[in-house]
């Protein structure tokens, strides 16, 4: 029996048959340890963005360690590293002026939206706004904020009530909003927390119009609208660096991480538009929140390294590319019997739905076979989100293996 616990699992199912165990990548290609190759399905977590196995992240981060490993930000400390980062981040925010607050990951960021979106109603007077909003579907991260505010009710069995002033409602209706609001009162809600595509949750593209709409119904009742990019950002969204800017939604906290560093040092970043962030930085009002490795500088070197290979390599003309050739590939897969449905055209991911959602985990082993390495998500959903450098003959091979997979 092993040592390791490992998360979202059946630890009983591990232990009788055993770990995958992913022991090196390159590219869109990662290896077992005993040396069997496969196609990279889901970037890791959504996060290898530009692929596995790159020397120059690897070496922004050694150079860094030699200097200075990290420092913590409290206070008026920082490392010059990071003070670069954050005006790199800044200048690309879909909001001009954003304050960047650095987590170490994409949980920490929605805690962190949380605490914020309260503390600024409560500096403007405005104690009462303390409910946050979120979706049906909806993965928001493990922490207590995230797991409270997330639509997936099996993540929450077991644990008792964490937050009472959470609420969740459709997924897909802008009107229930509205309803919310006039069941619980304006007054009362503090935000309102959407991912522009669903991903844990099972991959779901937005209706047409309903980001646009939602966003325009918090404006008008005096609600802090929250886009979750942890997914969707730094190009997963398909030819912008953010679901935010592709859409305009111009949020007043958005939360990153994921692709921020491509996986390869774990952080994360709270955008905050100028508004909010202004009655902290005029002075005497505190926000007493922060985390150890926020802001970590070798974290902060990788990505520096990161937006750098970004830029040089046109990998946003990439994910918009790979944007119609998940579709183009994957959506045929949705003529086969086992499938219900395949979800695709925005954003460099797609889902395969199956009919039988008691199918997908086991249906991850058979992909093994056939040289994919997948992951399920959802009720029943193939969650499918490559990296930016694969190739339109590694996206057909990865369909050919799905197919063959469905028999």
């Amino acid at each position: 029996m092993g040592s390791l616990w490992h998360g979202f699992a059946d630890m009983g199912a591990v232990e009788s048959g055993g770990a995958f165990v992913v022991a090196r990548g390159e590219g869109a290609y990662i290896w077992d340890e005993g040396g069997t190759r496969y196609l990279d399905a889901t970037a890791g977590l959504w996060f290898t963005n530009v692929g596995h196995g790159r020397r120059e992240i690897a070496d922004a981060v050694a150079s860094q360690l030699t200097d200075i490993a990290h420092y913590s930000n409290f206070g008026d400390l920082a490392s010059p590293v990071l003070r670069d980062l954050a005006e790199r981040l800044s200048g690309i925010a879909p909001v001009p002026g954003s304050k960047i607050f650095f987590t170490s990951g994409g949980s920490d960021g929605v805690d962190t939206a949380v605490k914020l979106a309260r503390r600024y109603w409560n500096v403007q007077g405005k104690p009462g706004k303390t409910i946050v909003v979120g979706r049906q579907k909806a993965y928001h991260g493990m922490h207590v904020a995230g797991t409270s505010l997330a639509g997936i009710p099996v993540n929450h069995e077991g644990y008792g009530e964490f937050m009472p002033d959470a609420r969740t409602i459709g997924w897909d209706d802008a009107k229930a909003l509205l309803a919310l609001i006039e069941e619980v009162g304006a007054d009362r809600i503090a935000a309102f927390f959407a991912e522009p595509i669903i991903g844990a949750g099972g991959v779901y593209l937005p209706p047409e119009g309903y980001l646009t709409e939602v966003r325009q119904i918090c404006r008008e009742h005096d609600i802090l609208f929250v886009a979750d990019e942890v997914v969707t950002g730094f190009g997963r969204i398909g030819g912008s660096w953010f679901a935010s800017s592709r859409f305009d939604l111009q949020p007043d906290l958005m939360t990153t991480a994921k692709g921020l560093t491509s996986g390869y040092i774990p952080m994360g970043a709270v955008f905050i538009a100028p508004h909010i962030a202004e009655p902290f930085f005029a002075g005497g009002t505190w926000f007493r929140h922060g985390y150890t490795y926020g802001g970590h500088a070798a974290a902060a070197a990788a990505a520096m390294a990161n937006l750098d290979i970004m830029e040089r390599e046109n990998l946003l003309d990439a994910s918009k590319n790979l944007e119609a050739l998940l579709h183009k590939h994957f959506a045929p897969l949705a003529e086969h019997p086992r499938v219900a449905e395949v979800r695709s055209g925005l954003g460099a991911v797609a889902a395969v739905q199956l009919a039988d959602p008691a199918e997908a985990m086991p249906f991850v082993k058979t992909l093994r076979a056939h040289g994919i390495s997948g992951r399920a998500a959802g009720q029943g959903a193939l969650q499918i989100s490559p990296s930016f450098v694969i190739t339109e003959e590694q996206v057909a091979d990865m369909a050919a293996g799905f197919a063959a997979a469905l028999g």
